[in-house]
């Protein structure tokens, strides 16, 4: 039976050999400041300390289960006794009030409880993201695929197993949002600079990192959306003068009250009462409108406030991260506080679904005038709810990169350059290269390096033999470094580049397109690209392999000629060795590089190794035949 082998032992970094990332004890991570332990065990020891907490909340809920339940009885009990005239009614006041103190307490450990238990999923996603068993168990980010994109699909940032399933803790829609538009679209340099400060200082702020993965449970259903419409929607209640005239009303009948109350005559209050109803009737569906729209803002800003409160208490020094927490004033109050104003206007307002209360507060037009309060706080406050969404969407995001920092110790950030010469040629130059998604243990790294005067490696070699994984490693690294992250490598030097690739080019029957088509058209996009203000990094897998060797040459030559002219750098693999002499005719800004394979006995073995040179021979004849397929032999 034919198998297909790699390498007799993985080729990795001194520092992954013997261990899965972070998993040898005494380890102690570059960056971790504070942290004298590996990752992994830092992580199990919380896990450890959590478990022994929720344990322990889980005993005090059961507890306080079982003692509401006795004093429940009682105040059955008693409220018998009081009904035979055996107890005076005065001992009600007993168990009622130990009741309710035991349902405010009670409610305080469920909510422990349940943090505890988001805390315990926190750690065991980041043990299992260190272990690399990762896939499957975090956010797949499948809403932000999009086929159209010149690269997203190609790296495999979304999706099953995805670049950012690896990356994302972000538990709002709006933290995906940033973190996903930060792997889209590369930032300039100077925005790198700042990210890479940001995340090195939230890297060693486990604690910081678990309160806010432990907030709310239904962080994930924050309608951003909703929030920020809301918010900036026009007056419900005007003009704003109607207000007063409420207010005059409200004062009039006070004084009708006291005359009433006073003198017996009750016709001036008749009469107030009577305007009121004429005045109040008009607005009613605005008022409703107005307090149902709140109690829903409400209920949504419940997690977000609790995640300001945390980014507002957190004592931060890189710039990004203060400029943040700026971004929470609003009208000389912070963000946190504004919320919690909201909320009192909302339980003022829920104070009328008591009947009596209702019948009460209706001559005082109590309904009328929240709702005028919670308009005054749209108007003070609503327009801030984008900016208090975007700091806490950007939170998450930095949050989710600063993880994977901790997580990979020995992940360096790269060092971001100027293009290099006149022609403002683009520089990628990496040592030590892996892919990000391959477990540590199998994976192997290789140099490249696209540096003046080599712009083209044209990378060859039997199918599967690393030829688009390379590609993807670059592409994937290039990603990361230009998001602001840590790059799977052991150094990585480039410069501020725009990404094309064609690795998963795909026909379409619906847009009656054939993989050819669809590939020279993405080509065309890659090409204007070219054309920009920053260096370009293409990544081409099998360039125009859908049509014939003759036209394949010539097409390929021309377009390389053309994306090196503008300074463009990048990689294409081939395996068809007529294409191996486009470096030849491209030197000295092309080189060549292989990758080998060989039989061993009915195995098909790979090293994986990036070697110099184009590959001499192919494994195509030898594979048919030993799969059982009847090649003759070459005469």
């Amino acid at each position: 039976m034919l198998k297909f082998l790699g390498p007799p032992t993985s080729v990795c970094s001194q520092s992954e050999r013997g261990q899965t990332r972070g998993q040898t004890p005494g380890l102690t991570p570059r960056h971790n400041q504070g942290v004298s332990r590996s990752p992994a065990d830092e992580y199990r020891a919380r896990l450890e300390a959590r478990g022994a907490t929720h344990a322990a909340l889980n005993g005090s809920d059961l507890r306080f289960s079982r003692a509401r339940l006795g004093v429940f009885g009682l105040l059955v009990l008693v409220a018998v006794f009081a009904s035979l005239e055996v107890l005076s009614a005065f001992w009600l006041i007993l168990p009622v009030v130990g009741l309710a103190v035991l349902i405010q307490r009670h409610d305080r450990v469920i909510r422990a409880r349940d943090a505890t238990a988001r805390a315990i999923s926190f750690y065991e996603r980041g043990l299992a993201r260190i272990e690399d068993r990762w896939v499957g168990g975090g956010s797949s980010g499948d809403r932000f695929a999009d086929d159209r994109h010149l690269y997203a699909n190609d790296l495999d940032l979304f999706g099953h197993g995805s670049l950012f399933e690896l990356l994302s803790i972000a538990r709002t829609r709006s933290g995906e949002d940033v973190l996903a538009a930060w792997l889209k679209t590369a930032a300039a340099r100077p925005e790198i600079a700042e990210r890479q400060q940001a995340i090195t200082e939230l890297t060693s702020s486990l604690e910081f990192r678990e309160s806010i993965a432990v907030v709310g449970s239904d962080a994930a259903a924050l309608r951003s959306d909703w929030l920020v419409e809301w918010g900036e929607a026009p007056p419900f209640l005007s003009p704003h003068w109607v207000r007063y005239v409420a207010w005059g009303i409200t004062a009039v009948f006070i004084v009708t009250l006291v005359v009433w109350l006073t003198t017996n005559n009750s016709l001036p209050m008749a009469i107030v009462l009577g305007l009121q109803a004429g005045f109040a009737w008009p607005q009613q569906k605005r008022v409703e409108r107005v307090s149902h729209g709140a109690d829903t803002a409400a209920r949504d800003l419940d997690v977000l406030g609790e995640l300001l409160e945390r980014l507002e208490r957190q004592p931060f020094t890189s710039p990004r991260l203060v400029a943040l927490q700026r971004q929470l004033e609003s009208g000389g109050a912070s963000a946190s506080r504004a919320i919690r104003a909201l909320h009192r206007l909302v339980e003022l307002h829920d104070w009328q679904h008591n009947l009596f209360f209702l019948i009460f507060s209706l001559p005082f037009m109590w309904g009328t005038h929240v709702s005028w309060s919670i308009e005054e706080w749209r108007r003070a406050h609503g327009r801030h709810l984008r900016l208090w969404i975007d700091a806490v969407g950007e939170l998450e995001a930095f949050s989710s990169l600063s993880v994977y920092r901790f997580e990979h110790p020995d992940d360096p950030f790269p060092d971001i350059v100027e293009p290099s010469g006149s022609g403002r040629t683009g520089i990628f130059d990496g040592h030590g290269l892996g892919h990000p998604l391959l477990p540590a243990a199998r994976a192997v790294r290789n140099d490249v390096a696209c540096v003046a005067p080599t712009q083209l490696l044209v990378v060859s070699g039997s199918n599967m033999s690393g030829k688009s994984t390379l590609l993807r490693t670059v592409g994937i690294n290039t990603v990361l470094a230009l998001a602001g992250a840590p790059v799977r490598a052991t150094s990585l030097r480039l410069s501020p580049l725009v990404t094309g690739a064609t690795l998963r080019i795909q026909d379409s029957l619906l847009e009656g397109r054939s993989r050819f088509y669809a590939e020279i058209t993405r080509i065309r996009e890659i090409a204007d690209m070219s054309r920009g203000p920053i260096p370009l990094l293409f990544l081409l897998d099998e360039l125009f392999h859908g049509t014939n060797s003759h036209d394949r040459l010539i097409g390929s030559s021309g377009v390389l000629r053309s994306l090196l002219d503008h300074g463009a750098i990048g990689l294409i693999t081939t395996h068809d060795l007529a294409l191996a002499g486009i470096a030849r005719a491209l030197a000295p800004r092309a080189d060549n590089v292989h990758f080998e394979d060989w039989f061993d006995g009915q195995e098909l073995r790979f090293d994986y190794r990036l070697k110099p040179g184009p590959v001499t021979r192919s494994n195509a004849i030898a594979l048919m035949r030993a799969v059982g397929l009847d090649v003759p032999e070459e005469s």
